[in-house]
């Protein structure tokens, strides 16, 4: 039986030549074998559908892309972002606070602004698409009107490289392991790239699926709104009133969203065998970082920082995967096992095998965090926190706006 990984266990890892830990378990839906799966769909609404070597097959075997290497990480960052927010964990972030907008004295936009600004309440660098290189922080400011990429803490993202990482450490270690690239700050296309180190994906197993069938159902009104009483809608598609003889604007109340309405779709559906995912940690990408303190290098430093690193992804897909995923509508995936880690230490050996259970992970991580700050690196518990500047408040409005008058005008 795997025994739960130990802090020593994992820096010896990182230290030694392993090249990954990884993590392979099959799932089925949550309704039993042979229930229906729905994977995302990517453009002209298709599935991502392809042949695959599977191991114990001698021909490929039709496969459909249940989750993508962004959606497995974007799941990953979400659980450390809910594991932050209930006082697990602690991580250095960047949050840009949309509440703290500072007015700019026209009444009705500033009312207008803050209505929109508190939907949007605060944003942080889990969950900002591109991490720290992300437009949203790099169009944000200090409290002092300063922009991010101007102020001391921005600026050091300009000197940051694979030699020199400590920058990324200290204000969102998750870069370093999910990947980064700053396409937006001075250096545009040349700006560095980190690549990820934590890959994970989910793929159905001999999928099948009829490409000329067509879902259909009928979405019910519990009032049961009859079609054939027309109703006049507000501008923003609310009901008015019931619409009178002499009345021309007079629409189907399913058009404002009254009413049963029947519904096809194409998008019906799979049925897999299995449902397989494939989650690596490279040890070999984290050793090519290096983590200065005070400008020098040493191995000490650098192997608590690379093991902080190791023992954060570690436990982002323990938070995220131990318990069953939930991809989307219908597609709840119940893992066959527990989540077991296979150590890839020396060509030709069987893989040491260990667990690691979401409070192991978090009590892992702390302990590795620990040994990191002892080593004189940064790991900051308070986040920096910035505001939205005013210029990207107004695109964020208008957006809004716009996406209202869409709205409207397609239920015209």
């Amino acid at each position: 039986m795997a025994e739960e990984l130990t802090l020593d266990q994992l820096e010896h890892a990182v230290t030694g030549s392993a090249a990954a830990f990884r993590c392979r378990r099959r799932l089925q839906p949550a309704g039993g074998p042979g229930d229906k799966v729905f994977p995302p769909t990517f453009a002209n609404a298709v599935y991502a559908i392809e042949k695959r070597r599977v191991s114990g097959r001698e021909e490929p075997v039709q496969c459909v892309i249940l989750d993508t290497v962004q959606s497995q990480a974007n799941r990953m960052e979400l659980a450390l972002q809910e594991a932050v927010d209930a006082g697990r964990i602690r991580l250095p972030l960047v949050v840009v606070d949309f509440s703290a907008f500072d007015p700019t004295g026209d009444m009705e936009a500033d009312e207008a602004a803050g209505r929109l600004l508190e939907s949007v309440g605060r944003i942080t660098s889990l969950q900002a698409p591109h991490r720290l290189a992300d437009a949203i922080l790099r169009d944000s400011e200090t409290h002092e009107g300063i922009p991010f990429r101007k102020s001391e803490k921005g600026k050091a993202l300009n000197r940051v490289s694979h030699a020199n990482a400590t920058p990324l450490f200290e204000l969102c270690p998750t870069a370093l392991v999910f990947g980064m690239w700053d396409s937006t700050g001075p250096k545009g296309g040349l700006g560095p790239k980190f690549e990820r180190a934590m890959v994970s994906e989910i793929v159905g197993v001999g999928a099948e699926w009829d490409d000329d069938y067509r879902a259909r159902g009928v979405r019910r009104d519990p009032l049961e709104t009859s079609k054939n009483v027309k109703v006049v809608a507000n501008e923003d598609r609310s009901l008015l009133r019931v619409a009178e003889a002499s009345d021309r604007g007079g629409v189907r109340p399913s058009e404002i969203n009254h009413s049963s309405v029947p519904f096809e779709s194409r998008n019906s559906g799979v049925t897999v065998e299995y449902a397989e995912q494939t989650t690596t940690l490279s040890l070999i990408v984290l050793r090519r970082l290096g983590l200065p303190v005070n400008g020098t290098r040493t191995i000490e430093a650098d192997t608590a920082a690379r093991t902080a690193l190791a023992a954060l992804g570690l436990c982002a897909a323990t938070l995220a995967f131990e318990a069953g995923i939930g991809l989307r509508s219908r597609s709840l995936l119940w893992p066959e096992g527990p989540m077991v880690w296979q150590l890839l230490a020396r060509p030709g050996d069987e893989p040491e095998e260990f667990l690691l259970t979401s409070s192991g992970a978090t009590e892992l991580l702390s302990a590795a965090v620990e040994r990191a700050r002892n080593a004189g690196l940064p790991w900051p518990d308070e986040p920096v926190v910035l505001r939205p500047s005013a210029a990207l408040v107004d695109l964020v409005r208008r957006s809004q706006v716009e996406l209202v008058r869409e709205g409207v005008a397609a239920g015209a």
